[in-house]
């Protein structure tokens, strides 16, 4: 191992999937990360650990376990095969013309305009009302007396 590797993730003939960590990390931490990582300890064998159902998925459970290791921060060791920078995924399903040239139709006809709606409201909203502008000047208003008269 390289120095200053915290975890080593690898093949094994009996155990499947497995992972060790160095003494370069705490025990207690090294066990909590592979635990939350599906893996668990070996009986008998001290420090080594192997994936849990390794026929579910164990590949690509395993890279997922060295990438998020790696995220946090830790130096990881992994066969080629285990090492998710090294070694590339199985090939993605290729999906048929037909669906996505549908769903290009599709989307083009939303965004188009229909003549299912009706015509737009001839009158603005009331946040949208336009009010008199404020005049500049000073209106005067002028009051006359009515004479001698009384208030009703």
């Amino acid at each position: 191992m390289q120095p200053g590797t915290h975890f080593s993730f690898g093949d094994h003939q009996e155990h499947g999937f497995v992972a060790s960590f160095t003494s370069s990390i705490p025990q207690h931490l090294a066990h909590w990360f592979l635990e939350r990582e599906q893996f668990e300890p070996v009986p008998g064998e001290l420090g080594l650990y192997r994936l849990s159902e390794p026929e579910r998925d164990g590949v690509r459970r395993t890279r997922q376990a060295v990438h998020d290791l790696r995220r946090h921060g830790y130096t990881v060791q992994a066969d080629i095969r285990l090492n998710p920078a090294l070694s590339t995924g199985p090939p993605r399903p290729v999906r048929p013309r037909g669906p996505q040239e549908r769903r290009s139709r599709l989307a083009q006809a939303a965004a188009g305009r229909t003549t299912q709606r009706s015509t737009s409201p001839t009158t603005a909203p009331v946040s949208a009302r336009s009010f008199p502008p404020e005049p500049t000047y000073a209106p005067t208003v002028h009051l006359t007396a009515v004479a001698g008269g009384q208030s009703r």
